[in-house]
């Protein structure tokens, strides 16, 4: 992935996308990934799932809602500073998280059940937690993360459902592959133009 996380986002999530919140908010920072995505549903995204701690119970609706794209949100062990992000494709998941989490499947079992019934593809968007500790709640570096990545997500998705829509309106679906490129273009432009 690239330094840029904005373009990541952009280019990898140009479609459908679906947001799973993951974690328990009773063990501090591990409540990163239901609380952002609980700010992204008030915020009117819409296909945000608040999983907790069992997002397994979630993969047969994910499965069945024609996503391009499924965006795990979550609190990860990984190398840096609390409140740091990480951008993962589900090779990626799998292959740094094969067996140890706080939830009933691994986060890599979980991306690869999901994109084995079909085209979806899998990310997950990390933070590195501060505290684990039980009742404490979010931590002030993952607290100010959790607010920067609730307003580049909130524009990343909000573009993305306005592209998706536009085109599910043109007569005559083009190629899903033609699709996705121009998701990606209009996105991008779009972004480039909200910063003139």
């Amino acid at each position: 992935m690239s330094s840029d996380l904005r373009a990541d986002l952009v280019a990898n999530l140009a479609g459908r996308t679906c947001v799973v919140g993951i974690g328990g908010d009773q063990w501090g920072d591990d409540g990163f990934g239901v609380r952002l995505a609980e700010s992204l549903q008030d915020a009117g995204c819409s296909n945000v799932v608040l999983a907790g701690t069992t997002p397994e119970s979630w993969i047969g609706w994910v499965m069945k809602g024609g996503f391009e794209n499924v965006l795990l949100l979550d609190a990860l062990e990984f190398p840096g500073e609390p409140g740091s992000v990480v951008f993962l494709e589900s090779e990626q998941l799998r292959n740094r998280y094969p067996q140890v989490s706080t939830h009933k499947l691994t986060l890599g079992t979980l991306a690869r059940l999901i994109e084995d019934e079909g085209a979806t593809r899998v990310w997950c968007l990390g933070v590195k937690p501060a505290s684990l500790a039980s009742g404490v709640g979010l931590s002030e570096p993952v607290k100010t993360t959790l607010g920067l990545l609730r307003e580049l997500l909130i524009e990343v998705l909000k573009v993305s459902e306005h592209v998706t829509e536009s085109l599910a309106t043109e007569k005559g679906r083009e190629k899903p592959r033609k699709t996705k490129l121009l998701l990606s273009v209009f996105l991008c432009l779009s972004l480039w133009l909200s910063f003139l």
